[in-house]
């Protein structure tokens, strides 16, 4: 038992950040699915999925994320982790695989805010919902779009078609407006809430502002939370002074070539990269 456990953790350990989400989205709903089948008829997730009610929000907080990680329907699990897989290895080739959380987790986020929001907004017959949220549509969307405003002008092939990655986004955008109307309107206003945050989180990436950053500092404060305590030895201030200083320098140059490799894609398109260009993205997006 101990050899299968260690050999599950170092396989889970070689996954990228989307892999490991697509396999937190089925081990939820396999246990979603086994507990409904136990409950019998009239059995529900609300402990997990979104209500449009802020009383019901307030009481049971995370839900705000919880419910993009929630399927009733193989059917609807199953499209959205296909689309993230795929979709997925290529932000993982491309950004580090904390900007690929803090997208996906934000997007997840901004979808619920939407749609608690215009429920509350708007009178009841402009917007409709049949029952609470569920589904990482949200996040999903707010990866593609991420993609779609960084890197436009990337050529993308389907079939044998080929044409740059916005056009994809806007016809997604087009695609889920009629959603807007339908009887069930609220996975359409969870779509368009990670739409918005994709777009956002790109345009402000660009100008090198990464408005995901609290996550990291919330990452880094809860691990220090937790970490056991270690004997600190302090170094002669001289030495730390030229290291830091080394290590900035090494930073800044490593990103400095990421930023003239991204720019090369978004004006020349993927294929336009040398094969030590695509190694070196490939690395750093690790």
């Amino acid at each position: 038992m101990t050899n299968l456990n260690q050999d599950i953790r170092e396989k889970l350990s070689r996954l990228n950040v989307f892999e490991k989400i697509i396999v937190a989205n089925v081990l939820v709903f396999l246990v979603s699915f086994i507990a409904l089948r136990l409950q019998g008829s009239g059995a529900n997730l609300e402990w997990l999925s979104l209500s449009k009610s802020f009383s019901e929000v307030l009481s049971k907080p995370w839900t705000l994320l919880t419910y993009g990680f929630t399927h009733y329907s193989f059917v609807h699990l199953f499209f959205n982790m296909i689309v993230l897989y795929f979709f997925g290895r290529s932000f993982s080739n491309l950004f580090k695989q904390d900007i690929s959380l803090k997208v996906y987790v934000l997007g997840i986020l901004s979808g619920g805010f939407a749609f608690v929001l215009l429920y509350n907004l708007f009178p009841t017959g402009i917007l409709n919902t049949v029952g609470p949220l569920v589904g990482a549509s949200a996040g999903v969307r707010a990866v593609i779009i991420f993609l779609c405003a960084y890197l436009p002008n990337k050529e993308v092939r389907f079939f044998t078609f080929q044409f740059p990655l916005k056009y994809i986004g806007i016809a997604m955008v087009l695609f889920d407006i009629p959603g807007l109307l339908s009887q069930n309107s609220g996975g359409s206003v969870a779509h368009f809430g990670g739409y918005v945050l994709g777009y956002f989180y790109a345009t402000q990436f660009q100008k090198g502002t990464d408005i995901g950053e609290f996550i990291d500092r919330m990452i880094a404060y809860f691990s220090r939370s937790t970490a056991p305590l270690k004997t600190v030895h302090k170094k002669k201030k001289k030495d730390s002074y030229a290291g830091k200083k080394k290590e900035e320098f090494e930073r800044f140059t490593h990103q400095k070539q990421i930023d003239l490799i991204l720019d090369k894609i978004g004006k020349s398109g993927y294929e336009s990269l040398t094969q030590a260009e695509k190694d070196f993205l490939f690395r750093a997006g690790k």
